[in-house]
């Protein structure tokens, strides 16, 4: 609990009232939303994975009937996606240099490659990843988030979506993919502990 407390406490959200005198909560902006979002996907990605280190390699590795397969195959898809969707961010106008580093990564095409091919190295990217992420998010403005976002997907469609929905889509596609390696972490008998969103959002 109490790394999720220091965690909370850089994203409290709130204005002083100083006729009351009262610290009083405010309608967060959608910047803050992002920059929460990155605080609770290093949160948990840090649980998961090491979660994930108690097990064997062979139990890493085991297809469990999973749709990416495996512990590391799913842990592998997620990784895989937010190089994808870092590089399409990384051409938005506002240039955001904090994701320089991602920039001329290789990157597979194929959705369920494992580019890392055990699950010490791809903690290893995991971290490098995390922080990459967490960066950006602290330069992302209110006006970037107004933004139409072009791209291409993996089989080559062009799209134009609002820049803020596909952040959400980005994180939302963590979590709903995380959701699936806990359950499968649970199957082999390890518990991860608190997941909650609610966790890290501080009182105000």
């Amino acid at each position: 609990m109490g790394q999720a407390t220091s965690l909370a406490v850089g994203v409290r959200l709130g204005a002083f009232d100083e006729q009351a005198g009262l610290m009083t909560p405010h309608t967060p902006l959608r910047r803050d939303h992002v920059r929460q979002m990155a605080v609770y996907n290093r949160w948990m990605n840090d649980k998961v994975y090491a979660a994930a280190a108690s097990l064997s390699s062979e139990e890493v590795m085991a297809d469990r009937g999973a749709f990416f397969g495996s512990i590391h195959g799913t842990l592998s898809h997620i990784a895989v996606a937010d190089m994808i969707w870092l590089q399409r961010f990384a051409r938005h106008p506002a240039g955001y240099a904090a994701l320089d580093p991602v920039r001329g990564l290789p990157i597979p095409r194929d959705l369920a490659a494992r580019p890392f091919g055990d699950l010490a190295a791809l903690t290893e990217h995991r971290r490098f990843l995390d922080g990459v992420i967490e960066a950006w998010a602290d330069t992302v403005t209110e006006a970037d988030l107004d933004h139409a976002l072009d791209y291409v997907n993996t089989r080559g469609d062009s799209f134009r979506k609002p820049f803020f929905f596909l952040v959400m889509h980005f994180f939302n596609h963590q979590t709903h993919h995380r959701g699936q390696v806990t359950t499968l972490l649970t199957q082999a008998g390890v518990d991860v502990g608190p997941t909650d969103l609610s966790m890290l959002i501080a009182e105000v």
